[in-house]
């Protein structure tokens, strides 16, 4: 007779302990946005992923980034690319996605009906895409 709220307890100390753990990690939203939107061309590890072979132009080294600018990351041209207000020329006709123009089409969608700011809205998803890949760079 014992045993058999023995066993309910144990699953569910199992269960919080699991959710607990899972709840710990911090949700990275450069690493999601990188992941959802790059990682196709740039790969996981930022040097090329699996459309490589599709594109006019090899994508760069995500990770040398700061390396060839002196050990700056250049934030203001990265944002740039990213927001699609400059082009670059290895892009050709825009192989890579006008990502600012993107996000004002997924957030118009998305709050059909309630107040927001679209330019926050894009402005947080490129910034945290951006402190993504800061992170990542080579030392």
């Amino acid at each position: 007779m014992e045993e058999n709220w023995i066993k309910p307890m144990l699953a569910t100390a199992l269960l919080v302990t699991a959710t607990t753990g899972v709840a710990a990690e911090r949700f990275d939203l450069g690493k999601a946005e990188y992941e959802s939107n790059c990682v196709l061309c740039h790969g996981a590890n930022l040097r090329g992923g699996a459309y490589v072979d599709f594109l006019k132009v090899t994508p760069p080294d995500l990770t040398q980034l700061a390396r060839r600018n002196g050990g700056v990351f250049p934030f203001e041209r990265v944002y740039n690319v990213i927001d699609g207000r400059q082009e670059v020329r290895g892009h050709g006709t825009r192989d890579m996605p006008i990502w600012g123009k993107d996000y004002q089409v997924r957030a118009a969608q998305y709050y059909v009906d309630v107040p927001y700011d679209p330019e926050a809205y894009v402005r947080t998803r490129i910034l945290a895409l951006i402190d993504y890949l800061n992170r990542l760079q080579a030392r």
